[in-house]
C-alpha cells in the first residue's frame, strides 16, 4: 500500500480517542486516522487481533505497531517531533520505549479517561498465530 499512512487506534477506549485527539492537537498527525472497528483491515494487512492488542501505522505497505507507532507518527509529523520519532526508533531506547507502552496498554483502563471496555482482550493460552503474547511484540517493536 503506498500513498497516505494510516493510523489505527482503538475507537472503543476512551483513553486511547483522547490520546489521538492530544496527538492531532499538538502533534498535528499527517495522516488518516481511523478506528480499527471502521478500518479495512485486510486491505491494510493487518488482523483484528493485532488491532486490538495495539496502535498502528501503516505506511508504504508496513504495519508498525505499539511505541513504533508512535515514532512513525512523530517522524512524520515533521519538526520538532522527528527527532524523538528517530529517537524511538534506536535502541536500548527503542526497548525501553516498548516496555512503556506494553505497560500502559496494559492499564489503559485504569488510566484518565479509560473504562472497563478500554482493557485489552483477554490472551488465548492455546499456541497460534492469532495476536502476540504480552512479552513479546512483532519483530518491529523490539
Amino acid at each position: 500500500m503506498t500513498g497516505e499512512p494510516v493510523l489505527v487506534f482503538d475507537g472503543d477506549c476512551g483513553f486511547c480517542t483522547t490520546s489521538v485527539g492530544l496527538a492531532e492537537r499538538l502533534v498535528g498527525i499527517r495522516a488518516r486516522v481511523v478506528p480499527w472497528q471502521r478500518a479495512d483491515l485486510p486491505a491494510l494487512g493487518v488482523t483484528r487481533e493485532r488491532a486490538e492488542y495495539e496502535l498502528l501505522w501503516v505506511e508504504d505497505g508496513r504495519v508498525r505497531g505499539g511505541a513504533q507507532a508512535v515514532a512513525g507518527l512523530l517522524i512524520a509529523a515533521g519538526l520538532p517531533w522527528s527527532p524523538l520519532g528517530f529517537l524511538l526508533r534506536l535502541p536500548p531506547v527503542r526497548w525501553v520505549a516498548h516496555g512503556l507502552y506494553r505497560l500502559v496498554a496494559a492499564n489503559r483502563h485504569r488510566l484518565p479517561g479509560g473504562t472497563p471496555a478500554c482493557a485489552l482482550p483477554p490472551r488465548d493460552s492455546s499456541p497460534g498465530p492469532s495476536a502476540p503474547s504480552p512479552g513479546a511484540g512483532p519483530a518491529e517493536n523490539r
